[in-house]
């Protein structure tokens, strides 16, 4: 049952549920909806890295914080396409894009994204993006280059929010999704876990995403991977069980979403991935790098869902 009216009591009871039964509920919506056989594999290429002048505790690519990730010349679309076609031929069907910009600014780099957008469609995959912030005529644009989804995360909840980020609202981030949505492009938002809020912190970003009508299409769940020089460099590794739980109470309250698990993936046993396949997640980052982030590679993915009697899903472009 599709519903947008969820409380935060009844969010946090589900998410505190013994974790066996929280499983077995969150199966029973994965059936219902999905073809619990196939994982969606996607590939993340950051476009344009470093320099962002947003101040993201987790984030690397800030150009407030002193780390190994400097800022570098933007992809041509014609890099970006031909990453793409690898990305393809090793079995992904959405291939997702990132820029580090705070919004997006009409001229010539944003141009390039479109072409970005139209040549990695014409490859006849899933194109998604990840810009900051937009206007409607931008979203407008994204859509008429035929753009997929947009990405665009929530990261935690509005309570806990200003202790990550002081340089947009929650707010600017709601209003983006909404113009994503008014342009008629998918939307792609979830969080991270693990940056110091509180369970009831989590649960409340769930219930924001789920009361959103109509669910992200997809919700990416991610761990929080720990960066030298960033504000939230010495935080412990997130426990994979709450990984499950969190991939698992996103799954039972929006019931047709693609819930992903997404960074993190590198640390976490084969064992506990397929417990996420278990919990729910339809969707993995594929590939080396999760834009500035070690990822597990292709060859080890390949052997983990043969091994589960697992596969990759087919394209389900329009």
């Amino acid at each position: 049952m599709i519903r947008h009216d969820y409380a935060l009591p009844e969010v946090r009871a589900l998410h505190d549920l013994p974790l066996p039964q929280l499983i077995l509920r969150a199966q029973t919506v994965h059936q219902a909806n999905h073809r619990p056989e196939e994982v969606q594999l996607c590939s993340l290429l950051s476009v344009k890295t470093g320099g962002c002048a947003e101040d993201c505790a987790y984030c690397p690519q800030s150009s407030r914080y002193d780390t190994d990730v400097g800022a570098e010349r933007m992809m041509t679309p014609a890099e970006v396409v031909e990453a793409a076609g690898r990305a393809k031929d090793a079995g992904a069907t959405r291939f997702c894009m990132g820029a580090a910009w705070r919004e997006v600014k009409d001229g010539p780099a944003f141009n390039n994204v479109l072409d970005m957008v139209r040549g990695v469609r014409q490859l006849g995959m899933e194109a998604c993006v990840t810009l900051g912030m937009l206007s409607d005529d931008q979203a407008g644009r994204l859509a008429d280059a035929g753009l997929t989804a947009y990405n665009h995360n929530l990261d935690t909840s509005r309570e806990f929010y200003g202790s990550i980020i002081t340089t947009r609202t929650f707010d600017d981030r709601l209003q983006t999704l909404s113009r994503v949505r008014k342009a008629g492009i998918t939307v792609c938002s979830g969080g991270i876990i693990g940056m110091g809020e509180s369970i009831t912190d989590r649960c409340a970003m769930l219930v924001t995403l789920a009361n959103l009508d109509p669910h992200p299409e997809s919700v990416p769940i991610n761990a929080l991977v720990p960066t030298p020089g960033t504000p939230l460099a010495d935080r412990a590794p997130v426990d994979p069980l709450e990984l499950v739980r969190m991939i698992a109470t996103a799954r039972v309250l929006m019931p047709q979403s693609k819930v992903r698990l997404s960074a993190g993936r590198l640390s976490l046993s084969r064992e506990a991935q397929l417990l996420c396949f278990l919990a729910g997640a339809k969707s993995i980052f594929y590939g080396e790098k999760l834009l500035t982030t070690g990822n597990p590679d292709v060859e080890a993915d390949r052997a983990l869902l043969r091994d589960a009697g697992m596969r990759a899903a087919p394209a389900e472009l329009g």
